[in-house]
């Protein structure tokens, strides 16, 4: 199952390189739309956790 994660604070490609490699060095399968600033996280609701505390610990509001 897809989720999204919307982001209010995701501003500059640099910003998306930095959350790549913090949610790459978890086990969340993801993907970033930085056009549409959100990440994509595919998996269940232990996944979608996991990703949304990497995004918080990392600077990021979620919407």
């Amino acid at each position: 199952m897809k989720n999204i994660i919307l982001l209010k604070n995701l501003n500059e490609e640099e910003q998306c390189k930095v959350l790549e490699r913090a949610l790459s060095e978890t086990r969340v399968d993801f993907e970033i739309n930085f056009a549409k600033k959100c990440v994509i996280v595919e998996g269940n609701s232990d996944m979608v956790a996991i990703a949304r505390k990497v995004v918080s610990d990392n600077g990021f509001m979620i919407i």
